[in-house]
């Protein structure tokens, strides 16, 4: 009778500790649920395992950006070195018994659990009072899955901050490349300006501006830097302010170009560049002289004729020095329409994954001449955006076009 007695308070017992282990992965399922804050995740993570197990010792690892984060610590020996556990642990990708031959640092600890999401680590329990009770196996299996249960919830938080944080840091850029981007731009008796930009999804990276020198001479340009977000926008705003600054004191476009280049390669060491065009205009003079730096050539149109303006030289802030530069000339002695724009123009693609190209937009340009330049630059957007049909738009758009006219207006 005794026996079948032990044997029923054994099951009892057994059965109590179900009970407890279910009962505390629907309290901290519904802490998730709730999306509570890590902390109290990891309050309820300790307090299950040291109160209800009864384990000793505690020191769970989180991953975050790359680095080791102790976030639950419960009578670590503080001669223990913290920092120096992530290098001894990383090495098991499985459950791991502490042996006698493990590094000394480690036998503070019975166990080691990592846990893996989507064959990156991301969670690391070591743990210690195990061997202790009387279900060894049951328990390490209770905490194996709830440490795996915690340390999922936790990276999901790490990511929607994450999100979080790309999210303000694309709005940020959006804002800045918005502000590159002149709602109004000048215009002559004999000379327009224009511009449309249409932003990609809360990213920047393109730029349009303008310097009136005088009544008869103007500088415009349009430039596009490498690489998305705040990164590219902060590189613009500050190239933005080089151009307005740089392009009083030089009036001379190489020499202009050379500055910039130097600078920019200094501001970001040859990791970010860009591609720009620019463009001086004298009316008076019936001239035009223009530096592209590596930028899509822009489209000259003279009567029938369309030409390319290619690179003149390299793009900005790749090399320190620009291994070549040369000026371009073009005389204006009829009407002429130039139209520039950044790669997001000809990135469009249709239905059919044919892609928006040159070629369309001589045609348009050449069958819509009367236009006016601000007339001319929203008619382009409006039929880039009619092919492209209903597929996505890739990146940012912006259109400049500058119209000379041999008599005035």
């Amino acid at each position: 009778m005794n026996r079948e007695q032990g044997i029923l308070t054994k099951m009892q017992n057994e059965l109590s500790l179900k009970q407890l282990q279910i009962t505390s992965l629907l309290n901290i399922t519904q802490a998730i649920n709730e999306n509570l804050p890590q902390e109290d995740l990891f309050n309820m993570y300790k307090n299950f395992l040291t109160w209800e197990l009864s384990i000793e010792k505690i020191a769970l690892f989180i991953r975050e950006n790359n680095s080791w984060n102790l976030c639950v610590e419960f009578n670590i020996n503080p001669d223990v070195k913290i920092d120096e556990l992530p290098n001894l642990f990383l090495q098991f990708t499985r459950l791991h018994t502490i042996k006698p031959q493990d590094d000394p640092r480690l036998q503070e600890f019975e166990f080691i659990i990592p846990v893996y999401h989507k064959k990156q680590p991301i969670a690391y329990s070591l743990i210690s009072g195990v061997k202790r009770s009387e279900d060894v196996f049951n328990n390490i299996q209770f905490i194996t899955s709830i440490t795996n249960i915690i340390a999922v919830a936790i990276e999901n938080k790490i990511l929607v901050r994450g999100q979080i944080v790309q999210e303000k840091e694309m709005e940020f850029a959006n804002e800045v490349t918005q502000m590159l981007i002149p709602a109004k731009m000048p215009s002559g008796t004999q000379y327009q300006l224009a511009n449309v930009y249409r932003p990609h999804y809360k990213v920047g990276g393109d730029y349009i501006d303008f310097i009136k020198f005088s009544e008869n001479k103007i500088l415009f340009c349009i430039a596009d830097v490498s690489g998305k977000g705040m990164a590219a926008a902060m590189i613009m705003a500050n190239f933005q302010a080089l151009v307005q600054n740089l392009g009083q004191q030089y009036r001379d476009l190489e020499t202009l170009v050379i500055a910039l280049n130097q600078t920019v390669s200094r501001m970001t060491k040859g990791e970010k560049y860009l591609t720009f065009f620019i463009a001086i205009a004298d009316i008076k003079q019936n001239m035009l002289y223009y530096v592209n730096a590596g930028h899509i050539p822009p489209l000259l149109i003279k009567g029938k004729e369309t030409t390319e303006l290619k690179a003149t030289t390299t793009i900005i802030g790749h090399f320190e020095n620009l291994p070549e530069i040369n000026e371009g000339i073009v005389r204006l002695d009829e009407d002429v329409t130039l139209i520039a724009f950044t790669d997001g123009l000809v990135d469009i693609k249709n239905r059919s994954g044919k892609n928006y190209n040159t070629e369309m937009l001589k045609r348009h340009i050449l069958e819509n001449k009367m236009l006016n330049a601000e007339q001319t630059a929203g008619s382009v957007m409006d039929e880039v955006l009619k092919f492209r049909e209903d597929q996505e738009v890739p990146d940012d758009i912006a259109i400049l076009v500058f119209k000379f006219y041999k008599d005035e207006k």
